[in-house]
């Protein structure tokens, strides 16, 4: 059971490489049930090779592999395709239209996914899936409980429940990597003759003996990669302008929506704040499950018909748990680097931050009912069950003020190494400095 009003431990073992984040963080979360997520065969001994290997180190290891085209059938497609480092770990590839594409696509050139990749960037600081509670900080309590049901875990529907879980699962999916089993990853290891020699330096001689051994290394090291400073920066605009280093930040727009952001005149904290006050490593999101009743993405639909493809309706958690409750639900993402990461939504059905604020506002504005960017009404929701009207329709009205301050509070979440992506949005939110 998952108490994140109680004392503990956050993560696994394995994820406590981040710098400082365990420390601040394990009075907020704790994973009483789960436990540690140790990686299989992390406790191997370590062979004494004759000479240094390729890569003798798990990150180093996992680096070589997170960027392993080879890693898929037809050898072009690697964990770094669909979490590109250098675009803060999302799919920027274009489609024919020449815009981000809303699903990523896979290994055969053809085949679309059915989501929209997210972003692997502070990926590591999810804890563990299991079921608990969670005290909101910062809101009206008279209008808003505190949150019982699913907490954390990988992908938006929870189903792996730790990060070495989920780096195991895009090589045997046929709609990304599309490897037939796990023993034709290793065998692709295998042709490697630096990577074997690694393999064997980190986990000893005998990490081949079974393919489930290996396997398990293969995603441990890849978890091992994604736990690295570089994945969670905490060094964007917000954070400087809280450790007293940016007062720019000031005279920005981006302090008007600092302001809304954490009041109660707005409901985005309720989802998207997991501890008290300007937090050095907030991770805007408290991990929880909710259907806000997005729209179907119905260009999607459209396109993948005229492939011959699917794009059935998602059922989020439901799908991991088969429970009616949970139909409908997507796992609440983090809002760092969310200017960098469009399109929006589990389906990016919206391509800009600022519809995505329009979106929240319709279901208190009368007035706001035009989406803006098909100047058509808001499409129905994907999944009309299970919809959380309670946190949707708690909080004001938004002027149009309102909503450039929160679009560029947002903007002001963007690790440095990624601000040359969002200049313009940068500048225009008077974030230059």
């Amino acid at each position: 059971m998952v108490n994140l009003s109680s004392p503990s431990s956050l993560f696994p073992p394995k994820t406590q490489s981040i710098t400082g984040v365990l420390t601040s963080l394990t009075a907020v979360l704790a994973l009483s049930a789960c436990g540690g997520g140790g990686g299989g065969g992390s406790s191997a001994p370590v062979s004494e090779q004759p000479a240094t290997p390729a890569f003798s180190t798990k990150v180093a290891l996992g680096e070589a592999l997170f960027n392993d085209v080879n890693l898929s059938l037809e050898r072009n497609q690697s964990c770094a395709t669909c979490h590109n480092p250098d675009a803060a770990f999302a799919d920027n590839r274009l489609g024919d239209d020449g815009l981000v594409m809303a699903v990523s696509r896979g290994d055969d050139g053809f085949s679309l996914g059915t989501r929209n990749t997210p972003t692997a960037s502070y990926a590591a600081l999810t804890p563990e899936f299991d079921t608990g509670t969670r005290a909101r900080v910062n809101v009206d309590r008279a209008t808003v409980a505190d949150y019982e049901g699913a907490i954390g875990g990988q992908f938006v529907d929870g189903r792996a429940e730790n990060l070495q879980v989920q780096a195991g699962e895009p090589f045997l999916n046929p709609v990304e990597m599309n490897m037939a089993d796990e023993a034709a990853v290793v065998a692709r290891i295998l042709e490697d003759t630096d990577l074997e020699a690694s393999f064997k330096h980190v986990y000893g001689d005998n990490v081949f003996d079974s393919t489930e051994l290996a396997f398990d290394a293969l995603t441990d090291t890849i978890s091992e990669f994604e736990n690295q400073e570089q994945f969670a920066r905490f060094n964007s605009k917000y954070d400087k302008f809280i450790a007293g280093e940016y007062d720019a930040f000031l005279l920005s727009k981006a302090a008007l929506g600092e302001g809304l952001f954490f009041s109660q005149f707005t409901n985005c904290d309720t989802c998207h704040q997991l501890q008290s006050g300007n937090h050095p490593q907030e991770t805007f999101t408290g991990y929880e499950y909710h259907n806000i009743g997005v729209p179907a993405h119905q260009t999607l639909i459209n396109l993948k018909q005229s492939l011959g493809q699917d794009q059935p309706a998602d059922q989020g958690l439901f799908d991991h748990t088969g429970e009616e409750a949970h139909r409908g639900l997507i796992k609440v993402p983090t809002l760092r680097n969310v200017a960098v990461t469009a399109p929006y939504m589990h389906n990016g059905v919206f391509r800009e931050l600022d519809t995505v604020m329009r979106f929240y506002d319709h279901f208190n504005n009368s007035n706001n009912t035009i989406n803006p960017e098909t100047g058509e009404p808001w499409a129905a929701p994907e999944v009309s069950v299970n919809i959380n009207f309670d946190e949707l329709e708690d909080g004001d009205i938004m002027s149009q003020e309102d909503i450039e301050g929160l679009v560029c509070f947002m903007v002001a979440l963007t690790d440095e190494a990624f601000e040359p992506l969002v200049q313009d949005k940068l500048d225009d939110c008077g974030l230059t400095q």
